[in-house]
């Protein structure tokens, strides 16, 4: 596989900050870092944590300002924090199996805490019983490329556009992991060419153009 500093996957339920995408993407890609759980979906991680906290958990009061250095949680406390988190809806899931919001949720959690392979198990369940929908298969792309299973996430990415093909959201990580991921700038820039072409409203055009022209000088000229 090609050197693969984890491009910033754009996740289905992300409202693509505008310069921070491709900011971000630029900056992480150089340090290594998986970033992709900063685009998740706020108020759906905020209420898969209200939903998992006790009702008579006491309010924590002198905490850190919001200006204090923050140490990085290691994988086993986040670990740890998807256990705390997930534990109330995993217990409502028992009796709701089937609970789209609530597998949406969970998945969320583990995702948020780089449970990537736990998260996608959750995103494939829905996607049995509801193989339409475009927002889990993408966010199980993403898990699935996280987990280092590329070939697998551009697999889903695939089938996400045969349902929907012109999701900006699986173009864009499509695109992404062509190039990172795949070491085809040549396939990234189609990708992305084709986004632009089917989304000609795009917010985000400019963070699309700009990669596109980043993958271009990559690409060695012909002798």
């Amino acid at each position: 596989m090609a050197n693969d500093p984890n491009p910033t996957i754009v996740t289905a339920s992300s409202t693509w900050p505008a310069k921070q995408v491709y900011l971000l993407s630029g900056l992480f890609l150089v340090l290594g870092l998986v970033i992709g759980y900063f685009f998740l979906g706020a108020k759906l991680i905020k209420s898969s944590a209200a939903s998992a906290q006790p009702a008579s958990a006491p309010a924590i009061h002198g905490g850190p300002t919001a200006t204090a250095p923050h140490p990085r949680p290691t994988m086993e406390q986040m670990k740890q924090m998807a256990a705390v988190q997930a534990s109330a809806l995993l217990e409502k899931l028992k009796t709701d199996p089937k609970n789209v919001t609530l597998l949406m949720q969970i998945a969320a959690i583990y995702k948020s805490t780089h449970q990537f392979k736990e998260a996608a198990e959750y995103y494939d369940r829905i996607l049995k019983t509801d193989p339409k929908n475009v927002v889990a298969r993408t966010e199980m792309a993403s898990c699935l490329y996280y987990s280092g299973d590329v070939d697998a996430a551009v697999t889903q990415l695939n089938q996400s556009l045969k349902y929907k093909p012109t999701d900006p959201n699986s173009l864009f990580n499509l695109g992404l992991i062509k190039w990172k991921g795949k070491n085809d700038p040549a396939g990234a820039i189609a990708t992305w060419q084709e986004l632009l072409k089917s989304n000609p409203s795009l917010d985000r055009k400019p963070v699309v153009e700009q990669m596109i022209a980043d993958a271009k000088a990559e690409i060695k000229p012909a002798n």
